[in-house]
């Protein structure tokens, strides 16, 4: 059965390439590239002699899955590469995988370099759990409401960001997160002039802007004090307010404060209470 295949490459250094990876595209029938140009290059270094590149970039992936469907279906396999690192991850992939899948072909991967995961491992901040969270939206609410969860996110976050934009990124960071938040900001990875510069966001200096970046954001400080009958009362009024159920409204409020469910139950009945018998 043929086979779709997702190769990660060199984020920087071509010597990255896996050698499975090698066998791969040297096999294939078509490789679906973001740039044929550099993904020539890395072709020649590693010795490779493609039989079919095509261009594969977010403008053109949708058209492409036909050409790619047809391959499959003859029985050839199909490479997917980026310019550099795992596609499908900010990069295309994501459609031809969806439209292989649904066509009933095999999708499997060559796994290797990941700007993301290598960012994560050399910052030092908590890698455990970690939140992917790629490009931010560039502009308006988009991006407003995204700077929101990613400030309230308790995970280490994972950003990516453009040399142009990157001063300006760190600086909406800063407004949503505030000044103390532990940050650690790679660049050039893999390569000669590899930098990582760490320390929090109103100490962070990042010289120069030069290469593509991967920020690493720590999460925001979990507070385990309990939740007080104050704390209850404040939050079961803005859900009953706004017409919740009193059961839902104390599902909810007992699920975000940590309290029992029966207890803050038993406090939503009373001011449901009071409402009702409150003078119009």
């Amino acid at each position: 059965m043929s086979t779709l295949w997702l190769v990660a490459t060199p984020i920087g250094n071509l010597g990255d390439l896996a050698p499975r990876a090698t066998q791969v595209l040297s096999r294939v029938a078509l490789v679906c590239c973001e740039d044929t140009r550099r993904t020539g290059t890395l072709l020649r270094h590693a010795g490779i002699r493609a039989e079919r590149l095509a261009v594969c970039n977010e403008h053109t992936e949708f058209g492409m899955a036909a050409d790619v469907l047809d391959v499959l279906s003859s029985g050839r396999d199909v490479a997917v590469v980026s310019d550099a690192g795992t596609p499908g991850i900010s990069d295309p992939g994501e459609r031809l995988v969806a439209a292989a899948l649904d066509a009933g072909h095999t999708v499997s991967s060559v796994p290797g370099p990941a700007a993301a995961t290598m960012a994560v491992t050399i910052s030092g901040l908590p890698s455990g759990r970690y939140v992917y969270e790629g490009f931010l939206p560039r502009k308006g609410r988009d991006r407003t409401e995204r700077l929101a969860e990613v400030a309230a996110e308790h995970r280490t976050v994972v950003l990516y960001e453009a040399p142009h934009r990157i001063e300006r990124t760190v600086a909406d960071l800063l407004e949503a997160c505030g000044p103390g938040r532990a940050v650690s900001v790679s660049r050039e990875l893999t390569k000669l002039h590899e930098e990582t510069v760490r320390g929090t966001l109103g100490t962070l200096e990042l010289g120069e802007p030069r290469g593509e970046y991967v920020i690493v954001l720590g999460g925001a400080p979990v507070d385990d004090s309990p939740a007080t009958d104050d704390d209850v009362i404040a939050a079961l009024t803005n859900l009953l307010s706004s017409g919740s159920s009193t059961r839902d409204a104390a599902a909810d409020v007992a699920a975000s404060t940590g309290r029992r469910k029966r207890d803050v139950y038993e406090m939503a009945l009373a001011m449901s209470r009071d409402l009702a018998d409150a003078p119009d």
